[in-house]
């Protein structure tokens, strides 16, 4: 009887969010993703978005251009070294600045992403749900990210910085002169880093459900 009664005293005291995933809902495994997301943005913007937090971080440093990249041996030679290192540093100044003006974006795309199957994308892998965030969302992220980016490259005087260099190049036939545009490829890079970012706080979240302090997160992500 004594053993019995032990018994019972050890499951009471079980968390009460020690749920297998076939006990979740749908709708807690919805809240928990949407939630593991949004903290996982909010954390990406605050990291990112202030001085060297693209320039300063080798995970997400946004390198020159790839043309510009395979030519910088020689347009080095040319006397262009200080360009290049201008460029690429203003190139990166101009995400960190666009990146804050991103955090209401990535919030709304988050609430409003609709969520067929939560719980196979919670158990895809490491960053699934990052992954999933960024297939559904990436595109038309993208197209509203731009403008922000544009005005950010216009502050710091990046598109004149680019376009100086590029044509410098193109007068040794280095490179074509008509280059595309740098604010598309700065806010592609931008996005590859707040994907990234996201995806790393999505891994601290699975390690440490606990430590979230989010009721829904241990719940979701301590079922897994």
């Amino acid at each position: 009887m004594l053993a019995a009664g032990a018994g019972w005293g050890c499951t009471a005291t079980l968390p009460a969010w020690a749920l297998s995933l076939a006990d979740l809902s749908d709708a807690d495994a919805t809240a928990g993703l949407r939630t593991a997301l949004e903290r996982g943005a909010v954390a990406a913007v605050n990291l990112l978005g202030r001085t060297d937090g693209f320039l300063g971080n080798p995970k997400v440093r946004i390198p020159l251009p790839g043309y510009l990249q395979d030519a910088a041996g020689i347009l080095r030679t040319f006397g262009l070294s200080k360009r290049l290192d201008e460029l690429e540093t203003t190139m990166n100044r101009a995400a960190e600045a666009a990146v804050p003006e991103a955090k209401a974006l990535l919030v709304n795309a988050v609430k409003s992403m609709s969520v067929s199957d939560a719980k196979q994308i919670l158990t895809g892998g490491e960053t699934s749900v990052t992954d999933f965030f960024s297939r559904k969302t990436r595109e038309p992220l993208g197209e509203k990210f731009l403008p922000v980016v544009t005005r950010a490259t216009q502050k710091v005087g990046l598109a004149r910085q680019y376009n100086e260099v590029v044509e410098r190049a193109g007068r040794f036939g280095i490179v074509d002169a008509q280059s595309s545009r740098i604010e598309p490829y700065v806010t592609g890079k931008a996005l590859d880093g707040l994907f990234l970012m996201i995806g790393e706080e999505e891994k601290k979240i699975r390690r440490d459900p606990v430590g979230t302090g989010s009721a829904i997160l241990r719940k979701v992500f301590g079922a897994l």
